[in-house]
Parts: structure tokens; C-alpha cells; sequence
């Protein structure tokens, strides 16, 4: 059994200030490391801080699951399951060291292993909540077999702590790859695209494809049979694997808005969704399913290019008149606001974060 280096419950004391809130009718604005405060709108509130409540529960590396305290870390887990050569399948961002796991699950964020491997809502297994009439409550369970709840514990991943305050979170892991190799190849656009296509089919051993400034990035992992006759066929030049961490973390110059005041947009996609003209810049991510832009066009104009092809538009750094999350349709909104008033009926928590009406 193995524990991270710090461990504290202070889950009575975040349960206690929730029921201050409620009696008080005051809204509370959840935060970890705060990694990703500036997606999503901005929540007028009391902060309540998680990462006081850190620290490994259980993990046991032959179960193939971890339960985490929300306010850990995320590096600190990441670390944890590579002393036992194990991994979280989705790379969930860790921005630096800030990321706690509860942020990672809330947000949903997936790095570039997600088409091949699943998202991180894929992993989760079960979660402690606490609700909006103060109680906490325990979703799902430690093992894919104990599907009591299952399905309410995905609903959290992804929410933006707008469901309810996650204080605990159990992760399945998987095992590394045996065999790694990262190649680069200079090629245009749309020649990319098609060579992914057929590596699809092909079902090569893919687990990273990205396409940009000119290059297709590939990351190739599994067997060392197979990973090495895919790199013979995919062909090109060996690339550092540091890439796909900075792709992950946002570290790439593509990200670096120092001199670049342009709005960084992220488009979700079907897979094989052709080319598309994109005012601004485009970064190719997940083999053609995400596409990041650098772009000072309109909201409604990306968005209208992104829903002509079935795919919906994020901003990751709005301006006030800017609503950062894609427009749901009214009957998609009239679900989330019954999800909201059946967990949180008092709006206390991350009040109007994804939507004014949610």
C-alpha cells in the first residue's frame, strides 16, 4: 500500500464551511491551485480552498486504482504511479505543479493521449461529494465492478465544481507502455490528415498525433515489436519526447501570449472532419479532433464554422463579452439546470461558472 508524502482530512471543516455558506445564502467560489481560473466565467463568491484536504488514500498498484483527496497534487499522483511504471491513461494537465486532482477531474481536461486512450471521465470510478444541502455523500466505488453511482460520478468530471465540492476521487490507472519512440515529419495539412487516416486503419500503435508549424508529430507506444515496425512505417525524424509534455501543459510558443493578444480558442471535432478554414492560426491536436486557434475573429463566427461541422467552440481566454463555453441548445440547457437544482438547489456552488444559468 503505498501513501503520498502529505495526507490531511480536513473534510469536516470544508463540510462545515459549506453549511456556513448555506445558512448565510452566500456563494461559494471552489478552488485548488487554481490552475484553470481563468476558464469558464469568473464566480463571485467566498473561496473555499481544497488543498487543505491532500493526500493518497489508497492505491494498490496490482488493483489498477487510485483514491485521492481533491486538494493532492497532481504531480504528486503522477509521481506516485510512475514509481510502480503505471500512468493516468487521459494525462490530465498539471500546469506547472498547480493542478490538484480535484481541479483535474472538475474541469475534464485531457491531454494528447485522450482519442486512443479515453478522457479522463473515462477513468473515473467513484467520488465524495459534498452536496448543496451540506451532506457528503459517496458516488460509485474503488473498482469497476461496483457500478452503484457510476454514472454520477462522471458527471463530475467536467462540471466545473458546479454539481457539487468533490473531496475525494477514485482514478483507474493503467500501466505504462513497454516501448516509446517519437518521430517528426515535415509535410502540409491535408497530407497529414489522409497519413492519419491510413495509420488509422492500419490500427498502428498511435498515442499522440499533432500537426503544426508544417510538421505531424507523432508519438508512437506499446510493444516493442510493434512500435518499432510502426516508427519504420511512419518513417521520418526522431523527436524528443519533451514535446508532448509541452503540448500537454500549454508550454509550446504557440500558447505564449506575450506578444500575441489574439483569443486562444478550442475546437472540438468527429473524428476524420476535414480541413477546415480557420480565421487565425490552428494548431492540429488528437489526429484532427481538436484544433487550437490563435484568432481576433468573432465568437459567433468560430462558432458557427465549428457547429457547421458538428464539433462545438471553447474559449479558453474570453473577453467580457465573450461567454467561454459553447451555447447549448434549450433542451441540453433545461437538463443541466435540472441536474443543478436536483444536486445544488441553492446555487452555492461555482454559481454561473459555465453558464449565467447554471
Amino acid at each position: 500500500m503505498r501513501h503520498g508524502p502529505l495526507s490531511l482530512d480536513n473534510s469536516k471543516q470544508l463540510v462545515e464551511q459549506v453549511r456556513h455558506a448555506l445558512a448565510h445564502k452566500r456563494v461559494l467560489r471552489i478552488r485548488g491551485g487554481d490552475s484553470k481560473h481563468s476558464l469558464g466565467r469568473a464566480v463571485v463568491g467566498d473561496d473555499i480552498d481544497t488543498r487543505s484536504h491532500r493526500g493518497v488514500v489508497t492505491y494498490d498498484p496490482s488493483e489498477l486504482v487510485i483514491t485521492a483527496r481533491a486538494g493532492t497534487p497532481l504531480t504528486e499522483i503522477v509521481a506516485i504511479l510512475n514509481d510502480a511504471n503505471q500512468m493516468l491513461p487521459a494525462e490530465p494537465p498539471t500546469f506547472d505543479g498547480t493542478a490538484t486532482v480535484g481541479g483535474a477531474v472538475a474541469s475534464g481536461l485531457s491531454g494528447p493521449r485522450r482519442p486512443w486512450a479515453g478522457s479522463l471521465r473515462d477513468f473515473v470510478l467513484g467520488c465524495r461529494v459534498v452536496t448543496g444541502e451540506g451532506q457528503h455523500v459517496r458516488f460509485g466505488g474503488q473498482v469497476m465492478k461496483n457500478v452503484a453511482g457510476y454514472d454520477v460520478s462522471r458527471l463530475m468530471a467536467g462540471s466545473f465544481g458546479c454539481l457539487g465540492l468533490l473531496t475525494e476521487v477514485s482514478l483507474k490507472v493503467l500501466p505504462k507502455p513497454r516501448a516509446l519512440a517519437c518521430v517528426s515529419i515535415a509535410m502540409d495539412a491535408s497530407e497529414a490528415m489522409s497519413e492519419l487516416s491510413v495509420w488509422r486503419r492500419a490500427a498502428l500503435p498511435v498515442s499522440g498525433a499533432c500537426y503544426i508549424d508544417g510538421r505531424l508529430h507523432v508519438r508512437l507506444e506499446g510493444g516493442e515489436v510493434s512500435v518499432r515496425a510502426a516508427a519504420d512505417r511512419v518513417g521520418g525524424e526522431a523527436s524528443e519526447t519533451s514535446f508532448w509534455a509541452s503540448l500537454r501543459e500549454h508550454r509550446l510558443a504557440f500558447f505564449d501570449d506575450t506578444n500575441d493578444t489574439r483569443a486562444l480558442w478550442r475546437v472540438s471535432l468527429p473524428n476524420n472532419t476535414p480541413l477546415v478554414a480557420w480565421p487565425g492560426d490552428v494548431l492540429i491536436d488528437w489526429g484532427g479532433a481538436q484544433r487550437l486557434l490563435r484568432s481576433d475573429a468573432s465568437a459567433a463566427e468560430i462558432r458557427n464554422i465549428a457547429q457547421a461541422h458538428g464539433g462545438h467552440a471553447t474559449c479558453y481566454t474570453p473577453a467580457d463579452d465573450v461567454e467561454p463555453f459553447h451555447p447549448l441548445a434549450a433542451p441540453l440547457m433545461r437538463y443541466h439546470q435540472r441536474l443543478k437544482q436536483r444536486l445544488d438547489p441553492h446555487a452555492v456552488f461555482n454559481r454561473g461558472r459555465m453558464y449565467a444559468e447554471f
